[in-house]
């Protein structure tokens, strides 16, 4: 049976990520784990989070996940949801300043409404939002491009090489909210929240080989 593990790192939301994957993976094992073995055992890794960036990453110090993290980004398909995709990048302007995994180059930059910008533009960007397909995908599949996905986020990615970014959202700025390289797939929104749109991506997630 193929187990899929969602690493516990303490930022909330691990039982509405958990719920929607077990929903569309009845046939595998979905955990909920701290456990840095069971990271290491899984067949695929899910990597989520809410709150702040340096929170995440000293409950992944605290909890010994680090290396068992990076193992995984080597090994099995993973999927990052929103502090678990800033997360990828070199570094973050988020509390102070905080270096990120370096999986894919660049930096994750606060939202800075324009003077003369419209009041709608409120920070955090909080509700629903279009995603365009930047690159063809297999986690894309079956999904329209420009459908629309939940997002609640004070932060966003600014990855260096284009090539990294499979999917784009306007929001103050044009930013990516969704990044692929290799066995790795991260987004801004959480596809959990994100109705049938966001379980179909997840459903392609279980059954991604990470080519």
């Amino acid at each position: 049976m193929q187990t899929i593990a969602v690493v516990d790192f303490g930022t909330g939301n691990l039982r509405s990520v958990s719920k929607a994957v077990e929903h569309v993976a009845t046939a595998a094992k979905v955990l909920v784990t701290r456990d840095a073995d069971a990271v290491r055992r899984a067949d695929r890794v899910i990597l989520p989070g809410q709150g702040a960036m340096g929170s995440w990453f000293a409950a992944m110090r605290d909890r010994g996940l680090g290396d068992a993290v990076r193992e995984a980004l080597a090994r099995v398909p993973v999927l990052g949801i929103c502090l678990g995709m800033q997360a990828m990048l070199e570094r973050s302007d988020e509390d102070g300043g905080i270096a990120g995994l370096g999986v894919i180059a660049g930096r994750v930059k606060r939202f800075v409404r324009p003077d003369g910008a419209r009041e709608s533009f409120k920070i955090p960007h909080m509700g629903w939002n279009r995603v365009r397909q930047t690159s063809r995908h297999p986690l894309w599949q079956g999904i329209e491009d420009g459908s629309r996905f939940y997002f609640v986020h004070s932060y966003y990615a600014a990855p260096t090489d284009p090539a990294d970014v499979v999917g784009t959202t306007d929001y103050i700025v044009e930013f990516a909210s969704a990044i692929a390289r290799d066995n790795l797939f991260a987004v801004q929104f959480h596809p959990e929240k994100s109705h049938a749109q966001g379980l179909a991506l997840l459903g392609n997630f279980v059954r991604w080989n990470g080519d």
